[in-house]
């Protein structure tokens, strides 16, 4: 029997969006992946280095799964329910995990770390990852692209300029930090949203996408975009991702 639109509405706006796992989402939408695959280059590059440090873990869902970590892990992070969510999966393996607002300056001294990673960083504070790395040392992350999912933006918002997190802004920003850009990817990603909840899920947890968005303010749109998924099928749209890592100098 299918579920009515108040029933996948009320599902999808009570669901606890707490951490960055996107598991409730199984079977109701599905997005293709970077080729590069980031959680097996970052379990590589951690099982090399002495000192690591992880810039906005959110839940500490990735870096859990490294199978090494370093001697030395910190990781940081500032939405609350997330810094739980990240102290309970990261500290059992060794890792300190420290409350921090994302913001400079990083509570740390200069030249400490050897590895600092990132996965869809809200910001990158180029200078503090400068700063903070060793001479050799390596920042490496896999970051939101332009235009990611802007046709779910496009639908409630109409159009926008989502050109903003460009990969070369990302190589110039690092370059004028004092890093040397060794690798720069970019790759859009097909994405299908299977039903109304599925997007109603997505939007609340990746707030950015629509920002301020609330199934209140946006029940017209809601209740269309039911209808057309029920009469046309899945929503389809697009994310985009790059993959950057940038090393400061030896000398």
């Amino acid at each position: 029997m299918a579920r009515t639109y108040d029933d996948l509405l009320h599902e999808a706006a009570t669901v606890s969006v707490d951490g960055w796992d996107f598991s409730w989402l199984d079977g109701r939408a599905s997005e293709e992946r970077p080729s590069w695959g980031y959680a097996g280059l970052l379990g590589e590059r951690m099982a090399a280095a002495r000192a690591a440090l992880d810039l906005q873990t959110g839940g500490g869902e990735i870096l859990a799964g490294v199978p090494a970590l370093p001697p030395v892990t910190v990781a940081t992070e500032s939405w609350p329910p997330n810094l739980a969510l990240a102290a309970s999966r990261l500290r059992p393996r060794g890792a300190w995990v420290v409350a921090d607002d994302d913001e400079p300056r990083l509570p740390f001294k200069s030249g400490v770390f050897d590895l600092v990673s990132s996965r869809h960083p809200v910001e990158t504070w180029w200078d503090e990852i400068a700063r903070v790395l060793r001479p050799g040392g390596t920042y490496f992350s896999q970051q939101v692209g332009p235009w990611s999912v802007s046709e779910l933006t496009h639908y409630f918002l109409g159009p926008h300029d989502g050109s903003g997190r460009d990969p070369e802004r990302a190589r110039a920003a690092a370059e004028s930090a004092g890093l040397e850009v060794v690798d720069l990817r970019f790759e859009r990603l097909r994405m299908e949203f299977h039903d109304v909840g599925a997007v109603i899920y997505f939007l609340r947890k990746v707030i950015w996408i629509v920002p301020g968005f609330s199934v209140e303010r946006y029940a017209t749109r809601l209740r269309e975009l039911h209808d057309r998924i029920e009469a046309e099928g899945p929503f389809v749209a697009h994310s985009s991702r790059f993959l950057i890592e940038a090393r400061r100098p030896a000398q």
